[in-house]
């Protein structure tokens, strides 16, 4: 199974408890770079999967938040599809550990012939390379997860060039530090890594918070309207706005609303519009079924230190 290098985020399903005609249940694919993360499959998960053109051969990983079934009816026939497309490298299940009956019992009523691992968590922590999770607050244990890209070192070209570094010494630097008395940090600036953060059925909590820090991308639950608020305060969801603030006080870049409740139709332009409000400089977007979303451009160096410094302040200021 090889993907190619790239990183997308494919929605299969952005409707809540109660699907409607142009909204299935939840389903997210992000590909990064060479794995493909599945996020909450519900039901009608493999079909939305063909509709999307994904592959099932494209999974390597599969994430639960929990175990309601809007988030994970649809994983027996996930894996059977993996079966009978002969997949043949492991596939890692990641659930909280409090749902393992629930994913007993789905995992045993699917197709056998897979590598399939399974990966229980209980607590907040790195629960793979690259990839952790904190508790968010929903009714039954729920994890949020978030994806990391180590830091790395943008190579200036005027740099190379006075140094006298060109052709494959230019790998040869980058793989091993240094060459003839250059360091790689003489001729390169700092490149943050990008981050991914999934935040779903939550009501407003530091887990959401630390999660969606600095999110290039982050996708957020968008439950209910701001006019609502009193029923995401009940079910413990997030409104609109809530979203909005959470992308908002957390410096992300781009926020993806999906798990729309079914009383608001299939239009979400009103929800968008209330997370927009309070949203700040991050690009608002409500998601529809079968959207190819790419993963924003890398911010330029000076961009992204003066992102960071006015990110810095705004926290700042919400301490006081």
């Amino acid at each position: 199974m090889v993907l190619q290098s790239m990183r997308e985020l494919v929605i299969l399903g952005t409707a809540s408890q109660v699907p409607t005609r142009a909204r299935n249940h939840n389903g997210y694919l992000l590909r990064w770079d060479g794995e493909g993360l599945l996020f909450d499959p519900g039901e009608g998960t493999q079909r939305q999967m063909i509709h999307a053109g994904v592959p099932a051969t494209h999974i390597t990983r599969i994430c639960l938040t929990h175990v309601h079934g809007d988030h994970c009816y649809g994983l027996p026939g996930v894996l059977s599809r993996l079966a009978l497309d002969g997949v043949r490298h492991p596939v890692h299940l990641h659930y909280p550990a409090a749902g393992e009956d629930v994913v007993r019992a789905l995992v045993s009523i699917s197709s056998p012939g897979i590598d399939l691992r399974l990966h229980p968590h209980g607590k907040a922590g790195i629960i793979a390379d690259g990839l952790e999770v904190r508790p968010l607050k929903h009714r039954i244990d729920t994890f949020g997860y978030r994806l990391v890209e180590p830091d790395g070192r943008t190579l200036l070209p005027d740099r190379l060039a006075a140094a006298g570094i060109a052709g494959p010494d230019v790998g040869r630097l980058q793989r091993e530090g240094t060459l003839n008395g250059v360091n790689l940090e003489a001729v390169s600036i700092h490149r943050p890594g990008q981050r991914f953060a999934f935040v779903m059925d939550t009501a407003p909590c530091a887990g959401a918070e630390e999660l969606a820090d600095g999110a290039d991308l982050l996708v957020a639950e968008s439950t209910f309207s701001d006019d609502d608020a009193g029923l995401a305060q009940q079910y413990r969801h997030l409104t609109a706005g809530q979203a909005g603030e959470l992308a908002s006080h957390a410096g992300a870049r781009a926020l993806v609303l999906t798990h729309f409740s079914s009383r608001y139709g299939d239009d979400a332009t009103m929800l968008a519009a209330q997370a927009s409000a309070r949203a700040g400089a991050a690009a608002v977007m409500a998601a529809s079924d079968l959207q190819h979303i790419p993963f924003p451009q890398r911010r330029s160096p000076r961009a992204d230190l003066a992102h960071q410094a006015v990110h810095h302040l705004t926290r700042q200021g919400g301490r006081q």
